[in-house]
């Protein structure tokens, strides 16, 4: 694994973890490589320096160490063209997903970039819910497992990373007017 990719996991990590997108060691992020993928520990923490990363194959057995969601990596990449995956667990996206079956978002920048937030159910760590996901990611950069968090994808964990932030920013949005409502 070269330095910039380490560097990369450190710095997505610490952005994670400084916009309240995860907390304590919740989380975990994957970049596709010609070999498999790189995938942070099971129990790391994000925003560690230098980050905690293993090499998974896509052949899907497990590395050793490798995060308790691999399951869900390795079945978005075999699935979608995506090259890299944020999984956070950001407050109100959590919340709202256990209310809706899809998060149809209101304001401009979620209408503009994810008018719609597919919210699917399985487990934690378990097939059904990499098998969910993958399929969700087939035609969203973004999805809610519910009552878990959100699993984010694109061409860079830069971009992962904006569609994390986006889903939690249209979720507050919505919370925030929904409570204005009442």
């Amino acid at each position: 694994m070269s330095s910039n990719t380490a560097a990369e996991f450190s710095r997505i990590g610490r952005r994670l973890f400084s916009e309240h997108l995860v907390g304590g060691n919740f989380g975990n992020m994957s970049v596709l490589t010609p070999e498999g993928y790189f995938i942070t520990r099971t129990g790391s923490y994000l925003d560690a320096d230098p980050a905690e990363i293993v090499l998974m194959p896509r052949n899907g057995r497990m590395t050793p160490g490798a995060s308790s969601e691999w399951r869900v990596h390795t079945a978005v990449y075999n699935a979608t063209e995506h090259k890299a995956i944020v999984h956070a667990h950001p407050q109100h996206a959590v919340a709202l997903s256990l209310l809706y079956d899809s998060i149809r978002t209101v304001d401009s920048e979620g209408q503009l970039f994810a008018s719609e937030i597919p919210v699917v159910e399985g487990a934690c760590g378990s097939q059904a819910l990499a098998d969910a996901v993958a399929e969700a990611l087939c035609s969203s950069k973004v999805v809610i497992a519910k009552g878990h968090g959100t699993f984010a994808a694109g061409k860079s964990l830069d971009e992962a990373y904006l569609f994390t932030s986006l889903a939690e920013h249209c979720c507050k949005v919505l919370y925030l007017l929904k409570t204005m409502q009442k």
